[in-house]
């Protein structure tokens, strides 16, 4: 038996806000934050000067070995969507396939069982021939 009892974490407290009451002066406002509407200002400026600014980041799209990443880059994705083409394109090529095998096994099992069915009828036409010809022993 534990030296301590064992207790379960009690749940949390939920909190509910107090209802108000709608006086004449107030707006009537929800208390989400996704409702309220906010009013903001934007001002744009624009300059003739180019901008310059110094250190290690603002050349970083101008610096051989960023740009070189960055097509090393590209060539990978491109080559990943030749290979998700080529793959598709293989999956195809599988399924085709296997319905032609499977269309091929319809057919040979459907001419299979025609031939059954000449090959019973070939005997009974044999057995009715053998039956002829009893006036030749005289």
């Amino acid at each position: 038996m534990p030296l301590f009892g064992r207790r379960e974490p009690s749940p949390p407290p939920t909190t509910t806000a107090p209802a108000r009451k709608p006086s004449m002066f107030s707006r009537r406002r929800s208390s989400s934050p996704n409702t309220r509407h906010t009013t903001t200002h934007h001002t744009t400026t624009t300059t003739t000067s180019p901008k310059r600014t110094s250190g290690m980041f603002s050349r970083s799209s101008h610096d051989p070995s960023i740009t070189a990443a960055t097509q090393s880059l590209r060539q990978a994705e491109a080559a990943e969507r030749e290979a998700d083409r080529a793959l598709y394109v293989a999956k195809n090529a599988v399924r085709e396939a296997r319905e032609h095998v499977h269309r091929l096994e319809r057919e040979a099992a459907e001419e299979a069982r025609l031939a059954k069915i000449k090959q019973s009828e070939a005997k009974a036409l044999g057995k009715k021939g053998r039956a002829l010809g009893r006036h030749d022993h005289v």
